[in-house]
């Protein structure tokens, strides 16, 4: 980890208000690929903690294109262009075309820095909690996509030990080679624990429960925006597990920003 580098915090998210910051969070979902209503998050904010839900009348997000996935999710940005048009964040299908904007909002779009996650996973088959941080697209290539961490529920084992996921994947930019594994953890995911990624320019360190578990040597020199998200997928996702109760749940209680350099 590049421990001796300068790192400034400017993102500090407590969760310790009655209501969500909209000045720091977009609760919605790629929504210009959607509706407003399908793509927007269930969550409570409270006693310095978010928790993501998924509920159990929630829709799916978008149904046409990606099935009965249903998603909670908050972001730091949203860019789009006009309707009708395929210049979009995080374009997830060949066929997706914008249904609302064009828009425009940057929140909080770093380039480089250190970014950290208390929170709390589950062990629901059926789902995957993350935070994501992807290329903001003002420039289509600049759409690379720099994962945290991602845990699949079933990847929780009863050890107390987990697969997590960490690294780097290209999406549409051509500079970037796709470096992501998926790593075991001895620690508890269960419990609240933490996560960080170190990106700087050439070096990118991504450490779980204060341990270094992956860097790339890359350089991803763009802006980028967070995505922090719960997923429950259908139940062929999972063939044969018994089912849980809703909501789904998905406990935050920081998130942190730290620029790089001086």
């Amino acid at each position: 980890m590049a421990e001796h580098l300068p790192f400034t915090l400017e993102f500090d998210e407590s969760f310790d208000g009655a209501e969500l910051n909209r000045d720091r969070w977009i609760p919605y979902y790629l929504p210009h690929w959607s509706t407003w209503a399908a793509a927007a998050a269930r969550y409570r904010v409270g006693d310095g903690r978010l928790e993501l839900l998924i509920e159990a009348d929630q829709p799916p997000w978008c149904p046409e294109l990606d099935g009965d996935l249903r998603v909670s999710s908050l972001q730091t940005a949203l860019i789009a262009g006009e309707p009708g048009s395929g210049a979009g964040q995080h374009r997830f299908a060949q066929n997706a075309t914008v249904c609302h904007g064009p828009h425009d909002i940057r929140l909080y779009t770093p380039t480089y820095g250190r970014f950290e996650i208390r929170c709390t996973a589950s062990d629901d088959p059926r789902v995957l909690v993350a935070l994501w941080m992807i290329g903001i697209e003002d420039l289509p290539e600049r759409s690379a996509e720099i994962c945290v961490v991602e845990i699949f529920g079933r990847d929780v084992r009863p050890d107390g030990t987990a697969e997590i996921g960490v690294g780097v994947r290209p999406y549409g930019d051509p500079a970037v080679v796709n470096d992501f594994d998926r790593v075991v953890v001895p620690v508890d995911v269960r419990q609240p624990q933490d996560y960080a990624v170190e990106w700087t320019p050439g070096r990118i360190d991504f450490v779980a429960g204060g341990r270094l578990v992956k860097t790339v040597a890359q350089d991803i020199a763009y802006p980028m925006q967070l995505m922090l998200d719960i997923y429950e997928f259908p139940p062929e996702f999972a063939p044969g597990a018994a089912p849980r109760p809703h909501p789904k749940r998905f406990p935050v209680d920081w998130v942190r920003g730290y620029r790089y350099g001086t």
